[in-house]
């Protein structure tokens, strides 16, 4: 019986809908390599033109509900990087996730990566100033940042999304941008009080959730995208287990991205991925077929 989990993304073939979220693993090509073994894709963290330090610890918050952080786009530069992403294996998609504060930055970054095979845009990390969210929510700006990447390279450039924007609104900019895919959502704007000190525990004060609790609100964003457009979408937020990447596929998602689930497992990946497996066999249906089928009830 059918059980195929490949999937044709932007013209990428994926061995499976699973990829690495942007900025889980950090910046050293090794952890992308471990990955790269089960996942159809990896994304890297972002990177920008110049090193960027972040914020400073505590920059992380583990809580019951997954993770909050602001580590503030802490990334080496793009020609630093690109040093060390000379080291992937190639063992599947390689999406390297760029950020910059305009158009002017996006687009000297592509030229640094002729080992990507396709470029994600950070343009809704909630807790980077004048970076990622600040910039997304505009859509006059995200149209020049997405057709300024587009004329500097022939490889997919997916735009990364946020609850917090008019997402339906953006993500119709980006296909009329020429967009290759949209990704949704980067995590929702949280913080956290210690009770003893009685002072915001991250030292930005607040910071991004990620987690099972953002799933939900992931999911109605893939879904109403799905409605309305009609580029690729990657979903993201909360994916945990297989029957999470099932919904977000029912929901519209072509793809879907995994990340605060590896810190509680480093297996994640080749889990699921057997899961869908077994999944897909009892109906004899590869998972293409059920991209968006749940619009179909």
């Amino acid at each position: 019986m059918s059980a195929s989990l490949e999937v044709e993304l932007a013209g990428l073939k994926l061995r499976n809908p699973l990829m690495l979220a942007s900025g889980i693993l950090g910046s050293k090509v090794s952890s992308l390599n471990r990955i790269a073994r089960h996942a159809g894709a990896v994304v890297t963290k972002s990177v920008g033109l110049n090193a960027r330090e972040g914020y400073k610890n505590p920059c992380v918050v583990n809580w019951r509900c997954g993770i909050l952080n602001a580590v503030g786009l802490a990334s080496p530069s793009a020609e630093d990087f690109a040093k060390e992403l000379s080291k992937f294996e190639k063992n599947c998609v390689l999406v390297v996730s760029l950020y910059g504060s305009k158009p002017e930055d996006f687009e000297k970054l592509p030229e640094h990566f002729p080992m990507a095979d396709a470029f994600e845009l950070n343009l809704s990390c909630p807790h980077a100033e004048k970076l990622g969210l600040e910039i997304g929510r505009d859509p006059d700006l995200v149209k020049e940042i997405i057709r300024a990447v587009k004329s500097k390279t022939d490889k997919p450039v997916f735009a990364k999304l946020s609850f917090h924007m008019n997402i339906v609104e953006i993500g119709k900019v980006c296909e009329e941008a020429k967009a290759d895919g949209v990704v949704a959502i980067n995590t929702v704007k949280g913080m956290a009080i210690d009770i003893v000190s009685r002072r915001p525990i991250l030292s930005n004060v607040s910071g991004g959730v990620s987690g099972e609790a953002i799933k939900p609100i992931a999911l109605k964003c893939v879904w109403d995208l799905f409605e309305e457009i009609s580029i690729p979408i990657i979903g993201c937020g909360g994916i945990t287990s297989w029957k999470d990447v099932v919904e977000f596929v029912l929901a519209g998602a072509t793809a879907v991205q995994i990340g605060s689930a590896l810190f509680y497992s480093g297996h994640i990946f080749k889990s699921i991925e057997e899961s869908l497996k077994s999944y897909l066999r009892i109906y004899g249906e590869n998972i293409s077929d059920l991209i968006g089928q749940a619009h179909k009830v």
